[in-house]
């Protein structure tokens, strides 16, 4: 068990009656980041409505794959040898995760992972709700030079001991989510949960790219439409290059992007930015990786004026995104 380091004065008196009943804190480590890479171990922190540990499990996750950049994460393909596949830990890591919030250090990445794992065993992951710490992190404006996890940490004094390892940064994150859950209890904070919606069907077929410009495969995913939730932030206009984005503005998407584009949306909203169906004269950025294509969005993004950048770019972009000016 972790020791508190949190005051019982600092805790506040009142708890918010809206907040969750338990936290899954999870990490995972991965093959890569596309959507067709696997889980090679998963960690999980249970914590109770106040962020208390009750307990912690950690597992190894035969990927059936060359295990990706050892140099990261330092499993090998003879060290996962014998783990067990991820459909032999469903079960228990269903067990971890049923019926609290996945908390996760960007976690629409590692939701996206555990969803495609459980899609790939033909099952369904027990979670409704996610929150990340980067955007809680953001709601609470804790001065860090960056959102990486280990200037969180740092930030509450949580000593990391093997970055990149499962069980330890789920633990590092366990510790600095604790105090950030009485921050925002003690100062009433909404906290930002999202939606976790499972896939509802899964092949890693690969299967060629038809947009204009684009050679290879991907694997792709078919999903349940989706109504995506209002922006509560004023468009402050167009991007401008060179400057960060700034939450509020308007991103389009168009045509083929190597990361599933649920994803990208997903993240971008996380972010506080609007996506946009269409372009117009208010749209402050598209995203495409075929700038010279003809589709409507490009042709419209040329007679607007409005900037253009890859999904590379906007990879980068989303890792600051400037918070909305006080109205």
């Amino acid at each position: 068990m972790l020791e508190d380091q949190t005051t019982a004065a600092s805790s506040p008196t009142a708890w918010p009656a809206a907040y969750p009943q338990g936290y899954a804190v999870v990490d995972v480590e991965t093959t890569g980041l596309a959507r067709d890479d696997r889980i090679i171990s998963a960690a999980v922190y249970r914590l109770d409505t106040r962020g208390e540990v009750e307990d912690h499990w950690y597992t190894l996750v035969n990927p059936e794959r060359d295990p990706g950049p050892v140099w990261i994460h330092g499993l090998t393909s003879e060290a996962l040898e014998g783990a067990p596949l991820f459909q032999d830990i469903a079960d228990e890591f269903s067990a971890r995760l049923d019926g609290r919030v996945l908390v996760a250090h960007n976690a629409v990445f590692d939701w996206q992972m555990i969803a495609r794992e459980y899609a790939r065993a033909g099952r369904v992951a027990p979670v409704t709700q996610r929150l990340c710490t980067i955007v809680l992190s953001k709601e609470l404006g804790l001065p860090l030079p960056n959102h990486k996890l280990e200037s969180l940490a740092a930030h509450f004094g949580v000593v990391q001991q093997r970055a990149h390892h499962a069980l330890d940064d789920a633990r590092v994150l366990a510790e600095a989510f604790r105090p950030s859950l009485r921050a925002a209890a003690a100062r009433s904070v909404r906290l930002p949960l999202h939606e976790c919606r499972p896939l509802t069907e899964w092949t890693d077929r690969a299967v060629p790219r038809q947009s204009a410009g684009y050679g290879g495969y991907r694997a792709t995913s078919w999903r349940p439409a989706r109504k995506r939730p209002a922006c509560p932030y004023p468009n402050p206009g167009r991007y401008e290059d060179g400057k960060p984005l700034k939450q509020g503005m308007r991103i389009a998407f168009s045509g083929d992007t190597s990361t599933e584009r649920d994803l990208l949306e997903d993240r971008a909203i996380e972010a506080g930015l609007h996506v946009a169906t269409s372009i117009s004269r208010l749209t402050s950025l598209l995203v495409t990786n075929d700038p010279d294509s003809g589709t409507s969005k490009v042709v419209k993004a040329r007679q607007f004026g409005t900037p253009v950048v890859d999904e590379a770019a906007f990879g980068q972009l989303l890792r600051d995104v400037e918070p909305a000016s006080e109205q």
